[in-house]
């Protein structure tokens, strides 16, 4: 029996585990009781959740848990006493990937979690409660998407609004990517500096092509490998050559395409702007090449051989 495209693979794939969050959402927000909003209720980068909730006159402290099945994190509710008002019961949570080990905080795994508050006073009872949102009204434009990856292994971690209206999070892993650190342009070509992120790992040593991305031909591009970092130089004297006039080209490590993926801003060809430059070529011509971001992230180069139009014409002879 011959198998699926990898296309079709990661299509059932997502659906499947788009199902799958629907189901942990719903399970989520099953029961609890009374769900009070949130005083304050917020996350950055996929990795620093911040909370604050008011707690009653003789609150003496708290926790914040963090549970998904039999997976169950406990992190201190700071109490801050308020001049007017009860006071408040605080807490800043770092998170984590749970496959990435190398640093602290709440490990989460592919899922969703709940988010429930318990409470104690001075007579040693305890409460315990969830956390209610609205649903999500639509975002004012700005510059930065409202959720954003965490900017080292790309794991995405939203706040989102189960069926019940309780506040729970939502943590998924990001497909494998090459991931674009940073490109130096210099007077005789480009160079490029990435690393994989996310699995990405089966990649490492594959070389890089620039593909045109009109009608796809392919040039190849050596890739310099130190463990899952690597550099490459784009190729513009083979992509100048390849035909004439002007071309976008777009860069691939292995099978991903490279690009700037781990980030929060909206629109990255709006917010980076590049210049077009001139660059000398080994063979002693000229090309004017554009490298830049097109608005979802992708790095692109385009490119234009401008040997001829710099030469000054041949003189008549009387």
């Amino acid at each position: 029996m011959t198998p699926p495209p990898p296309a079709v693979v990661r299509r059932l794939l997502a659906t499947a585990r788009t199902t799958r969050f629907r189901v942990e959402r719903a399970a989520a927000g099953r029961g609890g009781g009374t769900l009070p909003a949130p005083v304050h209720l917020s996350l950055r980068d996929s990795r620093t959740l911040n909370v604050a909730v008011a707690a009653r006159q003789d609150a003496v402290g708290g926790r914040l848990l963090i549970t998904r099945g039999h997976r169950r994190y406990a992190v201190p509710l700071a109490l801050e006493p308020r001049t007017h008002g009860d006071p408040l019961l605080t807490a800043t949570v770092t998170l984590r990937d749970a496959r990435d080990g190398g640093r602290p905080g709440v490990p989460l795994s592919d899922g969703v979690w709940r988010l429930t508050v318990e409470t104690r006073d001075a007579r040693g009872r305890a409460g315990r409660h969830g956390l209610g949102i609205e649903g999500d009204p639509a975002p004012p434009p700005t510059p930065t998407v409202p959720h954003a990856p965490d900017p080292r292994t790309g794991t995405l971690v939203r706040i989102v609004r189960s069926r019940g209206g309780r506040a729970v999070l939502q943590a998924t892993r990001s497909l494998p990517r090459a991931e674009l650190v940073r490109f130096v342009p210099s007077g005789h070509g480009i160079t490029v500096h990435g690393r994989l992120v996310a699995g990405a790992a089966g990649q490492a040593g594959a070389q890089g092509r620039a593909v045109r991305r009109r009608d796809g031909v392919v040039v190849p591009v050596e890739v310099d490998w130190r463990a899952e970092e690597f550099t490459l130089r784009v190729p513009l004297d083979r992509m100048t050559g390849a035909g004439p006039g002007q071309w976008v080209w777009d860069l691939r490590v292995g099978e991903l395409p490279l690009g700037r993926w781990l980030s929060d801003v909206r629109d990255h060809a709006a917010s980076r702007p590049t210049p077009f430059r001139v660059f000398a070529l080994p063979d002693g011509g000229l090309t004017r090449a554009h490298a830049h971001f097109t608005p979802s992230g992708a790095f692109a180069v385009t490119c234009l051989d401008i040997t001829d139009l710099t030469r000054e014409p041949a003189k008549e002879t009387p």
